[in-house]
């Protein structure tokens, strides 16, 4: 199974904003067994946004997620993106609505606004594609959005990092399912990543795992991190490595 990431703001492509969430959301993705294989980061462009999408939909993976743009500005263009790459419209819901009517309600009990009224700009994000099933946003106003296309899971988040991993945790990942998916991070004695390479080829040839190499710099321990299916295979990897001289140390 396979996933891709779509994260979507000007800021991230200003260098203003870090974008924490594909990281956060590629480790919760790597824990459920889905191989994050692209990460793509598109300003707030209504035809930008949409090519992203389609082309991350032609590679067919099993699972897209899509953060940032859902709020009330004139940027935040996510969802009309999204309904037109999908050849659906864009529609208000009801339910939606009523949603963040209660949210501003509450933020004006709390004195946090001095206007509760449901505005354009608040209307606005109400708006989903046609047929799609809410996801609540327990944090913020704006609703995310789940919508199956052609068999890929599709889930539209918000960018604000607080309301995106609520929505990930409580609204995304029981959808995604769960299988048995292993780590082990080794740290490695060996003072050059290039003598290292090939013993982990032979690794990649004879076990079903991948690895991951993090060198830490020259004369210094090189740290790797075996992912499989398999705790036994993992073992059978770690023996090998240690068969052909290869020290290392579990952390």
């Amino acid at each position: 199974m396979f996933a891709e990431i779509i994260t979507i703001g000007d800021e991230l492509l200003t260098g203003n904003t870090v974008d924490s969430n594909s990281a956060f959301i590629a480790q919760k993705l790597t824990e459920r067994g889905y191989w994050v294989k692209r990460i793509t980061t598109v300003g707030d462009d209504v035809e930008d946004i949409k090519s992203v999408i389609r082309e991350s939909l032609s590679r067919k993976p099993d699972v897209l997620i899509i953060a940032g743009g859902l709020g009330p500005t004139h940027d935040d263009v996510t969802m009309l993106a999204v309904a037109e790459a999908l050849n659906l419209e864009l529609e208000l819901r009801e339910d939606a609505l009523r949603r963040i009517e209660e949210f501003y309600l509450e933020l004006y009990r709390r004195g946090l606004i001095d206007d509760p009224k449901i505005n354009e700009a608040r209307k606005k994000m109400a708006c989903l594609p046609k047929g799609a099933e809410i996801l609540n946003n327990s944090v913020g106003a704006a609703p995310g959005a789940f919508l199956s296309y052609e068999n890929i899971k599709i889930f539209v988040l918000p960018g604000m990092p607080k309301e995106m991993k609520a929505m990930l945790e409580n609204e995304v990942l029981h959808r995604l399912g769960k299988r048995i998916f292993l780590q082990k991070k080794l740290l490695v004695e060996i003072t050059d990543e290039s003598k290292l390479a090939p013993v982990l080829n032979e690794v990649l040839n004879k076990f079903s795992i991948k690895i991951h190499s993090s060198p830490k710099g020259f004369g210094k321990y090189i740290g790797i991190i075996l992912f499989g299916d398999s705790e036994e295979e993992i073992e059978k990897a770690k023996k090998f490595m240690k068969a052909k001289g290869i020290r290392f140390e579990e952390v």
